[in-house]
């Protein structure tokens, strides 16, 4: 038997025991995890350094070995995180409704696990740990499967945490990681049907686009991130400067970081110079169509490509447009439908934007840098569904289940 089904095999198997474990033991469990991680770091980050020094070699760009660096503080955050599932309340066996037939019929929708839930990811050693709290929050069992780059580091992670979970009375087998890096490997994790329940892609455009094209398995599709910065004519401009600065330097390497600058025409001639300034202060090199170049020739001249690129890096595209209507085309053509945000003092303006930008999150007057599991207060993420079915956005506990419909009866018979 081949590691792949001799994992989903152990994972089926424990997701039909982890129906009948509680909540009290699963929270035990996730304390466990949150000690050992901490009380292990020294571990995780010896593991984590061989992946550091392999990326340096392979010339990985700074953003992205920023994202794979594992250090006691994020070790110690990422362990409050495992704590913040184990707050949460479990959404497991939740009578979300119930209702009266004329027959008698006692009808309720009951919240039950998805079952066997696999994750296909790149280099963020952190969404180890982030699915598997909330898979076992959620009585699901997990099949991980991370990248080449992260793989030292995982397998470290996951070592500490099945120790620590089966030891508080977890059963065995529900926390699996793939260990074969093999592009053959991820695909046969999109096919493994009859074992996985549901299949998470987290990553770039490129994975997105394999697993959906290529998994039997149902897929939740969280896409990459586009994300585009509207500043209208109406804008305070000191606002829109920080909220700006924010969504592209906070931390440029993740999904929700800004990749796009929209500046209305009518304060172009005034928010430009400041903005270019400022995001060239920065490091930000700045890729601008003709109009932007005219006030700020110093600026690299952007292609039709720059506007559709999700750069994860320290490079933003910007564009003049004529007002709110020309910002949402733009952004509708464009965008990965992830978070876009417009800097407004205008209602209308903001209420437009809020109904009419396709994405799974919309802001006014805020950085996209929140559309994240923590910011919304549903504790880690699984990752940002940009699709319209099942989950929207941040994915939390209860995009995570499923729904069972219980019905009492009194001895009714259908005529």
């Amino acid at each position: 038997m081949g590691e792949l089904t001799e994992k989903c095999t152990l994972a089926k198997e424990a997701a039909y025991k982890l129906i009948s474990v509680g909540t009290i033991t699963k929270d035990k469990a996730l304390e466990a995890i949150a000690e050992a991680l901490c009380a292990n770091a020294d571990e995780i980050i010896a593991a984590n350094k061989i992946d550091i020094e392999n990326a340096e070699k392979n010339g990985t760009r700074p953003a992205m070995i920023d994202r794979l660096t594992l250090t006691e503080t994020r070790i110690k955050d990422i362990a409050d995180g495992v704590l913040e599932v184990k707050a949460l309340s479990d959404p497991i066996g939740e009578v979300v409704k119930m209702w009266k037939r004329p027959n008698g019929l006692l009808i309720g929708q009951k919240r039950v696990p998805m079952g066997v839930i696999a994750i296909i990811y790149e280099a963020r050693p952190n969404v180890t740990v982030d699915a598997a709290a909330l898979c076992l929050k959620t009585s699901n069992a997990c099949v991980l499967r991370g990248g080449s780059e992260a793989i030292n580091s995982n397998k470290a992670i996951m070592k500490i945490m099945q120790r620590a979970a089966y030891g508080a009375g977890i059963p065995e087998g529900a926390m699996n990681i793939i260990e074969d890096t093999s592009r053959e490997a991820a695909m046969g994790l999109m096919k493994m049907n009859g074992y996985v329940d549901m299949l998470i892609p987290r990553g770039g455009k490129g994975l997105i686009k394999s697993v959906v094209d290529n998994a039997t398995v149902p897929v939740v599709e969280t896409a990459a991130g586009n994300c585009h910065v509207y500043v209208d004519a109406d804008a305070d401009l000191d606002m829109a400067l920080n909220i700006v600065l924010n969504a592209k330097v906070q931390r440029p390497s993740v999904c929700n970081a800004a990749e796009t600058l929209l500046v209305d025409s009518k304060i172009a001639d005034k928010f430009i110079p400041r903005v270019f300034k400022a995001l060239a202060d920065k490091n930000v090199e700045i890729r601008a169509d003709e109009k932007s170049r005219a006030i700020f020739p110093d600026a690299a001249e952007a292609t039709e490509e720059d506007y559709y690129t999700e750069y994860n890096d320290y490079i933003i595209a910007v564009k003049v447009v004529d007002g709110v209507d020309e910002a949402i085309r733009h952004i509708n053509k464009y965008n990965t439908k992830h978070s876009e945000a417009i800097v407004t003092n205008n209602y209308a303006n903001s209420q437009k934007f809020l109904e009419e930008v396709d994405a799974a999150a919309v802001y006014v007057n805020a950085s996209t840098r929140f559309t994240d599991g923590f910011e919304f207060g549903f504790g880690a993420e699984i990752g940002i569904s940009t699709q319209k079915m099942h989950a929207r956005g941040p994915m939390g506990l209860e995009a995570l289940t499923s729904i069972k419909y219980v019905i009492y009866g009194d001895g009714q018979i259908r005529e």
